[in-house]
């Protein structure tokens, strides 16, 4: 099996033995710079969200039971979250295969129970649906709510003969995939205002055009910036006076309220970092609004990460997480902060949320829909 990302993780032990010194030495040089960090202010929410939280346990639950009951291991298709520390974890302790594509699963049978694989919290098109029944696989749909929701409006509109102009920032995006895969003869993709991705497959929301200018809709992948969206959808009205838009935001809870946060603190910071995988929409998209916020913001995978030239001059620092960045990861930083300076003080304002998503139940290929 393949990684999600397709990272070789086979390395010599020279090369694993050097580079974990190198990381002492920049640590221990960040360490010694902290010591001038007077206050580090904690987003709060920040890190996961109830779909993400939903998603790992899914794994992690279906994968134990799996291997109680001698089956082989749990396969998800794609990063069951953006995030490499979940995704290196979940394939260490519990034996998890990630694939981008189902060839890779050889559907075999035993005591009744066929290979299962998980579908990722972004979701998926139906042609994976279909081509994971075809193969006889049982199914985990992991899927957040909220991106059900879009896909099902993408249904909806289709169906009243609508086009849809779903905004986006890549076509290559899995959530993106899945929900113009719902109706791929009616979707257009088009790019988000401010997009600084370089996708020549996106349309642009100044020039796009639709077969019937009056029967025009609207969807948007649920991880963009607030702004830029609203920017977006009142271009796209100017141009499509009749455009219709959902009742509801497709921008999910968890994507508004981490930006809000990051909103509160940025103006009062020297520094902002923000603890994501660069392939997590959500958490590149907190990074450019604390970018255009405090004009110094930085993103980090883990604490390795962070370069002690960013420290010069900084008595503030600012931090939040992607809604799929696990939040040890931020406690490793902070840790690292107050052993430069045992008086650090660390602010956290605002409020957890307090959502859950039910937990997908494991569905057998007889008991799939066509």
């Amino acid at each position: 099996m393949v990684s999600a990302r397709g990272d070789d993780k086979s390395m010599p032990k020279e090369a694993i033995t050097n580079a974990s010194q190198r990381n002492k030495f920049r640590l221990e040089k960040v360490q010694e710079l902290s010591s001038t960090i007077e206050t580090v202010y904690l987003a709060k929410p920040r890190g996961f969200c109830a779909g993400v939280v939903m998603a790992i346990k899914a794994v992690e639950d279906h994968a134990t039971a799996m291997d109680q009951n001698g089956e082989d291991h749990l396969t998800v298709y794609h990063a069951i979250v953006h995030n490499d520390s979940v995704v290196q974890r979940l394939e260490a302790e519990h034996n998890v295969a990630f694939v981008e594509d189902l060839d890779q699963i050889q559907a075999t049978v035993k005591d009744g129970m066929s290979d299962t694989v998980v579908f990722s919290a972004h979701g998926i098109s139906p042609t994976v649906r279909t081509q994971a029944k075809q193969r006889g696989l049982s199914v985990v749909d992991a899927t957040c709510p909220l991106v059900t929701k879009v896909h099902t409006e993408a249904k909806r509109y289709a169906a009243l003969g609508y086009h849809i102009l779903l905004i986006g920032d890549s076509t290559k995006h899995q959530e993106v995939i899945g929900t113009r895969g719902e109706a791929p003869s009616s979707t257009t993709v088009v790019s988000v205002v401010g997009n600084i991705k370089h996708d020549n497959a996106l349309a642009d929301p100044r020039t796009v055009e639709v077969p019937d200018p009056t029967k025009v809709a609207v969807l948007t992948q649920t991880t963009l910036n607030i702004d830029d969206v609203q920017q977006t959808v009142e271009l796209l009205r100017t141009r499509f006076p009749d455009l219709t838009i959902p009742k509801a935001d497709d921008l999910c809870y968890a994507t508004k309220n981490r930006q809000d946060a990051i909103r509160a603190i940025a103006p009062d910071v020297d520094l902002f970092l923000i603890v994501t995988s660069d392939y997590s929409s959500n958490g590149m998209r907190l990074l450019e609004v604390a970018e255009s916020i405090c004009g110094n913001a930085k993103r980090v995978d883990r604490v390795e990460d962070i370069e002690s030239a960013w420290l010069t001059g900084v008595r503030s620092i600012g931090i939040s997480s992607a809604a799929s960045t696990p939040e040890y990861l931020v406690d490793e930083i902070i840790n690292l902060f107050r052993n430069g300076n045992p008086d650090l003080k660390v602010i956290e304002n605002g409020e957890w949320e307090n959502i859950k998503f039910r937990e997908p139940k494991r569905v057998l290929p007889s008991e799939q829909r066509a």
